[in-house]
């Protein structure tokens, strides 16, 4: 089901008026695109999705909460399909001119028409698992390294180790099929810096000499290792520093991104004395986003996170598509920080860097 409570701006935009939530323009009218006509860009986006629908179908035939779930999958994956071709002809059909948070929309829309409410449940549930038996020696392995700095590095790049587990891309869906995104194989393989944006310096260099945060607000991406292994581990490091964070998730489910439920059952069952005080004491939460998609808008997120996040003085979006095929150039009030690891060919092109490159952007607060 699609998130039905009412959505309010997030807070801490520095001008909602002028904010643009995706980074990619398929159409630039400054650059004579006409809104009628596909562009060489809106035509590569266009396949970029299409190249998606043979694992959606898959996931969506093997729900064995559905009926019929083989036969329906056909239809998403023909209906999804006609409605790529229609917007690759008139870009201005569906709703459009069209942008990734609409290509998004329009795919999950097929999905839950057709009776598909989760389709990756049953691989989130094996992922959250598998990530909560190798927390406890991953923290206990951070816990070694004594300079901050270091440490602060380091789970960094578990970050970026975490969210190759990601189902919505083609090539990291084809690459977790053939048994290659262990995490910490994955770790050591990370692409060496500087990563195509690269501001962990300068990152390292605020947290250990400037004050410390007094609150974070930190938008998930991907159930299992991405949010367990990686996000969760940075969140408790925070705390530790005396920052209390909020942890903001989905409250709809959408490809195999945690949702706000799942993430909080995963926290209750983590034994660690850290995390353990920081939920029991309020200075870990988790709370919905309000979003029902991989991506966000944040034009429009749930009253609880607007007001969890109004008196917090850094931002965390984490993911390629929360972190870099939207809000990217976002502007805040306050210190921000975009963390993603690079999964579609088109944006390692759009950034001029590689295939599991990193983006690691950290900006000041106006």
């Amino acid at each position: 089901m699609e998130s039905s409570s009412p959505s309010v701006p997030f807070p801490l935009l520095k001008d909602p008026a002028r904010y643009t939530p995706c980074t990619i323009k398929y159409f630039d009218p400054a650059a004579g695109d006409d809104y009628t006509k596909p562009t060489k860009v809106s035509t590569m986006w266009i396949e970029v999705f299409r190249k998606s629908i043979p694992s959606f179908r898959a996931r969506a035939a093997a729900d064995s909460s559905v009926n019929d779930a083989e036969e329906r999958a056909e239809k998403f994956a023909q209906r999804y399909g006609e409605m790529l071709d229609d917007l690759d002809r008139n870009p201005l059909r569906h709703g459009g001119p069209f942008d990734c948070l609409m290509l998004c929309r329009l795919r999950d829309l097929v999905l839950r028409e057709l009776g598909f409410e989760d389709i990756f449940k049953t691989v989130k549930g094996e992922e959250n698992e598998s990530a909560l038996k190798l927390l406890p020696s991953l923290l206990e392995e951070i816990d070694l390294i004594n300079d901050g700095v270091q440490r602060l590095e380091r789970l960094i790049k578990g970050v970026f180790a975490g969210n190759i587990f990601d189902l919505g891309a083609a090539k990291t869906a084809d690459l977790f099929e053939k048994g290659q995104t262990n995490f910490k194989q994955v770790l050591g393989k990370l692409v060496p810096r500087p990563w195509v944006i690269d501001d962990l310096d300068r990152l390292k260099q605020r947290c250990a000499s400037g004050p410390r945060y007094k609150k974070a607000v930190m938008f998930v991406d991907n159930a299992g290792a991405d949010a367990l292994l990686g996000m969760v581990p940075l969140a408790r490091e925070f705390v530790k520093r005396g920052t209390k964070v909020v942890l903001a998730a989905n409250e709809v489910p959408s490809i195999n991104d945690i949702t706000c439920y799942e993430l909080r059952d995963a926290l209750s069952q983590i034994d660690d004395d850290d995390i353990v005080l920081a939920l029991d004491s309020g200075s870990l939460c988790v709370v919905s986003s309000g979003s029902d998609l991989p991506v966000i808008d944040l034009l429009n997120v749930s009253p609880e996170l607007a007001w969890a996040a109004d008196d917090a003085d850094l931002v965390v979006l984490e993911g390629m598509g929360r972190a870099i095929e939207t809000n990217l150039y976002a502007e805040f009030k306050c210190d921000s920080l975009c963390l993603g690891m690079v999964k579609h060919p088109e944006v390692a092109e759009f950034l001029g860097g590689t295939l599991y490159d990193c983006v690691c952007k950290f900006t000041e607060g106006h």
